[in-house]
């Protein structure tokens, strides 16, 4: 097994991305393997019919796939989620960075109860203020999007990429949900939680996991607390890294905290994302 300082492998998929990187610089090596039924957009037709929702768009900088709300209406206005791959999606080919959470989102009882755009770019190295640049012109010129409800969601990598874009412009984001998205063990801090504290977090992340260790989640969380921070926590007992996919659908073995009253106790995670405006924060 690869140990090298970054290993990415999402929830309810049969597939393994193993991606070697610095923090800083980008990587060097790429190395992955995945099953016939993988979230790399892989498998029969029928079972990738999702897929096809996720059309594939380019700007100049940034490969990007777009989902539209189900019934579009020009006289309404609808969220936007902006879907952050972790290390198995790097690349530029516009579509391994359709990860295991997109699928769900695809779902179309989802889709009705929550009509929303999403937006998954792609990057071959970490998240920057470069994507964040890009994506803040795509969502601009997106038809009926409500400004007031920009979401921001990811996983391992992309976690880490949503504290680095929140960080950047905490007032564009309504609310955010990173997944194990603390850094690895030798990541030097990164996370300033004064600058968020107001931002409504949702963060999730395995105790188990020792690719991105848990104690950095805790860390960050206490300091959340102190400062009287908008954070929920949500602890899946035993899991590792992959638990990608648990941040939609939810899971018996999560226990969740709040660091202060601030927080809005809706116990599901969608119910949750969609009732965060820039217009209520508190």
């Amino acid at each position: 097994m690869y140990s090298g300082p970054w290993f990415e492998q999402e929830d309810n998929v049969n597939a393994t991305a193993l991606l070697r990187f610095g923090w800083i610089a980008s990587a060097i090596l790429l190395l992955a393997v995945s099953g016939p039924a993988g979230a790399q957009v892989t498998g029969t037709e029928d079972s990738q019919e999702w897929v096809r929702l996720y059309e594939p768009r380019s700007d100049s900088e940034m490969p990007y796939r777009l989902m539209k709300p189900l019934g579009l209406a020009a006289n309404k206005r609808y969220p936007v989620i902006v879907s952050l791959h972790g290390g198995g999606g790097r690349g530029t080919d516009n579509r391994k960075q359709l990860r295991a959470w997109n699928r769900l989102l695809a779902d179309e009882a989802r889709r009705s109860e929550y009509p929303s755009y999403v937006l998954a770019p792609q990057s071959p190295r970490l998240w920057d203020a470069e994507h964040l640049k890009s994506i803040k012109a795509i969502v601009a010129e997106l038809p009926s999007a409500d400004m007031d409800r920009i979401y921001l969601l990811g996983h391992s990598m992309g976690g880490h990429g949503t504290f680095i874009l929140l960080q950047l412009d905490p007032g564009y984001f309504a609310a955010a949900a990173p997944s194990a998205g603390t850094g690895l063990p030798e990541t030097e801090e990164f996370i300033d939680a004064p600058v968020i504290k107001d931002v409504p977090i949702w963060a999730f992340h395995g105790d188990a996991d020792t690719v991105c260790p848990y104690e950095r989640e805790q860390k960050l969380f206490s300091e959340m607390k102190r400062l009287g921070g908008n954070m929920k926590l949500t602890t899946w007992a035993g899991d590792g890294h992959g638990v990608a996919g648990k941040m939609i659908t939810g899971g018996e073995n999560g226990t969740t905290r709040c660091s202060s009253d601030r927080c809005d106790p809706e116990p599901e995670m969608l119910r949750w994302l969609f009732a965060q405006s820039l217009a209520s924060r508190k």
